[in-house]
């Protein structure tokens, strides 16, 4: 079988990379599926990304896409049909998906500690120390239980009404990146054996048709590759040319062509060092020269990044 065009670096238990699997799934698309460790060190992922920690990756030959707000709108224009936003603009469609999303993530988690208990010591120590800054055990989130169950329910029965209709999707007939968003939070609460027990405090019975239409979606045709693969596909690729532009100089003061670093502005913090090469109205892309692959773009979403000059 030939290498696919699209790579992305993820593991099974990350909502955020189901998120695109399920997007890879309504454009019916092959991919290359490289799995990686839940938290680092990512000693074979790090060359592409400089040290950015988030999980999914998605690599195009020699362009990185990182963060989910990257990766879709990339599958969008590398793939365009079937659209991912029916029944939005997708504009609109990625400004409440990106609101939604920052605005539940730790009620999503209080809610899934919950239920699931005590979760591995180095992988709260790791979320607590280098990712989400806060103490995810199942005792620090719990006296905060009924607040996040009380926000997550309130954001569920928001999302039933807007089905009540008989809609088979938010957008109508065809699935979208706002079901997608809407559903990898629930698919994390959720997972691991908690259905039952998540759809009664949240009184889910009325979305279940829903739920079971977008975890059909399935997949793609995903094709298992090593890290190692994924590492020569971008050493013998070059990046898609980028027009250099800096349309937000009252923004981000740095020219094309000078260095900056490219930083998540909430969880993650770490920074990547390159050069920019161009900020648009939605992203950030920078150019980095590494040692063992040559030259790269890496992309950002605007929203979410800062960008600091040097």
């Amino acid at each position: 079988m030939s290498t696919p065009q699209i790579v992305l670096h993820h593991y099974a238990f990350s909502p955020y990379a189901e998120k695109v699997r399920l997007a890879l799934g309504i454009k019916g698309l092959d991919w290359g599926s490289v799995e990686v460790a839940m938290m680092p060190p990512r000693p074979l992922l790090d060359p592409l990304t400089g040290g950015y920690r988030r999980i999914p990756v998605m690599q195009v030959g020699a362009d990185i896409y990182c963060d989910t707000h990257a990766i879709l709108p990339a599958l969008a224009r590398l793939h365009p049909e079937p659209g991912l936003s029916p029944g939005f603009t997708p504009a609109l469609a990625e400004g409440l998906t990106y609101g939604l999303e920052r605005d539940l993530w730790l009620a999503v988690i209080g809610v899934t500690v919950h239920f699931a208990g005590d979760l591995p010591e180095a992988f709260l120590r790791d979320r607590k120390d280098d990712y989400l800054y806060v103490d995810i055990s199942h005792a620090a989130m719990e006296p905060d239980f009924a607040r996040n169950a009380q926000r997550v329910a309130a954001w569920t029965a928001w999302l039933a009404a807007s089905l009540s209709d008989g809609r088979r999707f938010l957008g109508g007939d065809r699935p979208g990146v706002a079901d997608l968003a809407h559903y990898h939070l629930l698919w994390l609460m959720r997972g691991g054996g908690r259905a039952g027990s998540v759809d009664r405090l949240l009184g889910l019975k009325p979305l279940l048709g829903w739920i079971d239409r977008v975890a059909g979606l399935g997949h793609g045709r995903p094709q298992a590759m090593t890290a190692e693969a994924a590492l020569e596909v971008a050493k013998a690729a070059e990046p898609a040319p980028v027009e250099a532009a800096n349309a937000v100089p009252d923004l981000i003061a740095a020219a094309p062509g000078e260095p900056v670093t490219v930083t998540p502005d909430d969880f993650a913090r770490v920074p990547v060092a390159g050069r920019l090469v161009a900020v648009d109205a939605e992203r950030i892309v920078i150019r980095r020269d590494d040692t063992q692959v040559g030259v790269l773009h890496l992309h950002f979403p605007r929203a979410g990044f800062t960008v600091a000059k040097g």
